[in-house]
């Protein structure tokens, strides 16, 4: 996404261009092909050509993401460039430029809590009063993308592109799940719906990042389970994705959803507090008992390195979200057996999160060279 988004733009500043290079660094060079990132870049600038130049063994200064793209003309000299880097769920920050600063007035989840008890305020009403009337249009349409691709994934059968021959289990999955019995029904819609997002995400379809593509099936599933079995209303998880979002945000203003960055716990971790924090909401906690399920959604994911096999977003990125959404829920679950009552805060996990994540090795952040992508190699199999 990003990729596609920095080439968008870089084409529009340099239109008559006879050709363009784009250098990829660090991270996003190593995972690249994997990501897809040659095909988007291509179809990006087409019909002009486009040269890629892939420097895994370097890395720019600001994030491990990084791009330089260069507008040439017919003798090949350039016109222009544009250093720019990928921070996690699709969003771009040029060289030297600032991280945008978060809409909210608070900065932190303890202030928010504060000011929303202070005033009466749920955390959805929050984030209305601050975003206004037409954050709710907005999340109508993030949710019916999230039921397209839930859809979508439920409904497909075989392969998963790339060389690791992977099948798609989602709808498998739902079949036995509505054969089983209570007791081990809620584990397999769970995984079935977070599985039919993540396939879906793996083969090139759309979906929402919640808070990356590579995590986008964790919050999608938890809600539509919760709609299903308590009878969740649409404005019920419209507000539910505004809770959910708030937790995010706060997440990646404060810390990182960047694999590339922190590790995987900045993906999935954070979709593990975004979804707990979004159930726990619609099952009647309080803002308290709210910041207590995010906060251990993502306490329990701390350290979880990013190691996709052969650069693809599939093993373990696709049963991580299962894993995740299941989580979320037992998360949320035990934030109301409680009193809401905790000793370390969400804003202590985000912050220790990122320390973390910037001390893991750089082998460990979504370059495909450590972990299980060191030791499970593409094979021809449909495993797993």
């Amino acid at each position: 996404m990003a990729p596609r988004t920095a080439a968008e733009r870089f084409r529009e500043r340099y239109p008559k261009a006879a050709s363009y290079r784009v250098t990829l660094y660090g991270s996003i060079a190593a995972t690249g092909k994997g990501h897809l990132t040659d095909v988007v870049l291509a179809d990006a600038f087409a019909p002009s050509p486009v040269e890629i130049l892939w420097k895994a063994g370097e890395q720019l200064p600001e994030h491990p993401n990084g791009l330089e793209l260069a507008a040439l003309d017919e003798a090949g000299s350039a016109l222009g460039s544009w250093r720019v880097y990928s921070v996690g769920g699709g969003a771009i920050r040029g060289g030297g430029e600032q991280e945008p600063a978060s809409v909210y007035p608070h900065s932190t989840m303890a202030a928010i809590a504060s000011h929303c008890e202070a005033q009466g305020l749920t955390l959805w009403e929050y984030v209305g009063r601050v975003e206004g009337e037409g954050v709710w249009e907005f999340l109508g349409e993030v949710w019916d993308a999230m039921g397209a691709a839930m859809k979508a994934g439920l409904a497909a059968d075989g392969v998963l592109p790339g060389p690791l021959a992977l099948a798609r289990k989602a709808r498998q999955m739902l079949r036995k799940a509505q054969l089983a019995g209570a007791h081990s029904r809620r584990t397999g819609m769970l995984a079935a719906y977070a599985l039919a997002v993540a396939e879906q995400n793996a083969s090139g379809g759309v979906v929402v990042t919640a808070p990356t593509c590579g995590a986008s099936g964790v919050v999608p599933s938890v809600l539509r389970f919760l709609h299903e079995t308590i009878r969740a209303g649409r404005a019920d998880i419209l507000r539910g994705l505004a809770t959910a979002g708030l937790v995010g945000n706060l997440a990646k203003h404060n810390g990182s959803i960047s694999g590339a960055e922190v590790g995987c716990q900045g993906e999935i971790g954070v979709a593990c507090a975004m979804a707990a924090a979004a159930a726990a909401q619609l099952m009647g906690a309080s803002v308290r008992q709210i910041e207590y399920a995010a906060e251990m959604g993502l306490e329990h994911h701390l350290g979880l390195t990013c190691d996709p096999v052969a650069g693809l977003v599939q093993i373990p990125c696709i049963e991580r979200n299962a894993m995740a959404a299941t989580r979320a829920l037992t998360c949320a679950d035990y934030s109301l057996f409680s009193d809401g009552g905790h000793r370390v805060s969400f804003d202590e996990v985000v912050a220790v999160m990122k320390t973390t994540g910037h001390d893991l090795p750089s082998l460990y952040r979504e370059t495909a060279s450590g972990g299980l992508a060191a030791t499970h190699h593409a094979q021809s199999s449909g495993g797993r």
